[in-house]
């Protein structure tokens, strides 16, 4: 069995942040592993397992500088990285990122493709069904379960009052939500045996996106960036025996009740 994650590496959130002049996220500083991440690497690991034998490969979008926090999924246990690395990419959208990513999946040929539900410094929550699409796979989305049995997944679909049991064949994309598995810790053995698994490089155009990435193939533009508004002072009443017909006259004027 062979399962493709797909992992982002992103600035320390420890770290303080910033920004570059042209209003994207400054990336300079120590990358690692994003954290929503962690649990498609030990789901995909886990499947593995239960299928008695496999692979499973890391793809990524993002500088090929610093690869720490891909390593960290390797040391956790997955077989291989790909990571496409290119200046070309500066400003790429969230459709462009799909659209790498897509080509990047398709040249592997995976059973499963596993993926958050959303980046931590992104928050579109759009690329993972994106990519599915440009692949033409189904895609199940809030995955608290993941079993495959032969040539069919079946998720356990979060919802507001539980979960939804769907099934799809493959391949197939699948986002799961956080906690869905306990990741892993990297042993030592793990950390030393990923220096040596392999890493591949990919341009954008041994892809063939050259016109489809970056600044001229982003369909939005971040114009300007502002500072949040301070939080005001609340309201502060004084009980004086009708406290709670003012709670009710406040519900009723913003419309709660």
């Amino acid at each position: 069995m062979h399962v493709v994650v797909c992992a982002k590496q992103i600035p320390d959130p420890a770290a303080p942040q910033s920004l570059e002049p042209d209003h994207t996220l400054n990336r300079t500083g120590k990358q690692i592993l994003d954290e929503a991440d962690t649990y498609g690497v030990e789901m995909a690991l886990q499947l593995v397992d239960r299928a008695g034998g496999g692979e499973v490969t890391l793809v990524s979008m993002g500088s090929s500088a610093d690869v720490a926090g891909l390593r960290n999924g390797l040391a956790m246990g997955a077989t291989s990285a790909v990571v496409v690395s290119d200046d070309a990419l500066r400003g790429t959208d969230a459709l462009g990122t799909a659209k790498v990513l897509a080509a990047a999946i398709s040249r592997l040929n995976p059973d499963l493709v596993l993926a958050a539900t959303e980046s931590s410094d992104g928050y579109t929550g759009t690329t993972p069904v994106q990519v599915a699409e440009l692949l033409g796979w189904p895609s199940i989305t809030f995955a608290k379960g993941v079993s495959v049995d032969g040539s069919t997944v079946t998720v356990e679909r979060q919802t507001e009052s539980g979960y939804d049991e769907v099934t799809s064949p493959l391949p197939c994309v699948v986002t799961v939500t956080a906690g869905v598995v306990e990741p892993r810790y990297a042993s030592f053995k793990g950390i030393m045996a990923a220096k040596t698994k392999p890493v591949e490089i990919l341009s954008v155009s041994d892809l063939g996106l050259e016109d489809q990435v970056g600044w001229s193939g982003a369909r939005q533009e971040i114009t300007s960036v502002v500072a949040a508004e301070a939080r005001a002072a609340g309201e502060k009443h004084v009980d004086e025996g009708d406290g709670a017909q003012r709670i009710v006259a406040f519900l009723e004027s913003v419309k709660v009740i």
